[in-house]
């Protein structure tokens, strides 16, 4: 089968080169899944602009409205760490619809990866981490209001843990949040997801490999998901300047591999997002970047 993917080339705009945040990296990974033939017209879906519904289910309305409408403060802008342009704003509305996209077609076809998402920061009415909005927590907010799905499980491996999904979500039935990153990074206050797994700096591919099973196992075994959110972030990289893990590139290829067959094996639809990742060489994080939709590929088969 061919894997649905989703993009939209409004993920990247004119940005600030020198900043930390890669924003060329999503056009870039587009043009390199193009590149390997594994995107093609017959397989890619653009998101729209995401529905008002869904963001004011997740959050704050005056907070959508006044970022939106540039007028956040002094002290909100500091926490976005992004500069505000109108880009930014059709960019930040557009994301969490892809996700929103990627997991129907999952329910459709098994699997789909979106080339973009995993903004696991935001938290109801602020950013942190540069993430404005949390398109993984809007996302499972939508699947669960629909019927046939009563359980979703987000199993996030980006190397930060996702604070803001597991506070946006904490009170949700159904939704189980889980989030294996390292313990001494970003952000320094945690939050408390369903299943959290601190990792020491300097991990290396196969003590996280050991670490990443084991706790899909139980992730799976306690949530019984009718559909998974996989946030594959590659800052767990060796060389990434926000990381402080020790995984070569094999390794996420490994980890990648080992989630996406699990999930196979069990029929579990998976859709994927792309998650953190901050290597000043853009074009090889880009392809980094593509390796879950490679494994997605590779794993649940291509034609």
């Amino acid at each position: 089968m061919t894997i649905p993917i989703v993009h939209h080339p409004d993920y990247s705009f004119p940005f600030p080169q020198k900043h930390r945040f890669p924003m060329e990296k999503f056009g870039l990974l587009a043009e390199y899944m193009r590149s390997t033939g594994l995107l093609t017209r017959s397989n890619s879906f653009r998101p729209a602009p995401c529905r008002q519904g869904w963001l004011t289910q997740t959050h704050c309305p005056d907070y959508l409205a006044r970022f939106a409408q540039g007028r956040l403060t002094a002290r909100e802008q500091r926490q976005v760490n992004l500069p505000w342009s109108t880009g930014l704003v059709r960019r930040t509305f557009l994301a969490p619809s892809g996700t929103v996209l990627a997991a129907q077609l999952a329910l459709q076809h098994g699997i789909a990866c979106h080339l973009a998402g995993g903004t696991h920061h935001a938290h109801f009415d602020y950013a942190s981490g540069f993430c404005i909005l949390n398109d993984l927590a809007i996302a499972a907010n939508v699947l669960l209001g629909q019927e046939g799905i009563s359980r979703v499980l987000i199993f996030d491996v980006d190397v930060h843990q996702g604070d803001g999904t597991a506070a946006l979500l904490a009170n949700t039935p159904g939704a189980f949040t889980c989030s294996i990153h390292c313990e001494r990074n970003f952000p320094f206050e945690k939050q408390i997801s369903d299943l959290d797994v601190a990792l020491p700096d300097g991990l290396g591919d196969e003590d996280y490999l050991e670490v990443v099973h084991e706790t899909l196992q139980q992730a799976l075994a306690q949530s019984r998901p009718d559909i998974v959110l996989y946030d594959a972030g590659v800052d767990v990289y060796q060389g990434d300047p926000l990381g402080k893990l020790n995984i070569s590139e094999q390794g996420i290829r490994q980890r990648d591999r080992l989630v996406l067959g699990e999930l196979k094996r069990r029929g579990i639809p998976a859709a994927t997002v792309i998650g953190g990742g901050y290597d000043d060489n853009r074009a090889n994080l880009a392809k980094r970047h593509g390796i879950v939709a490679e494994e997605a590929c590779s794993v649940f088969g291509l034609d």
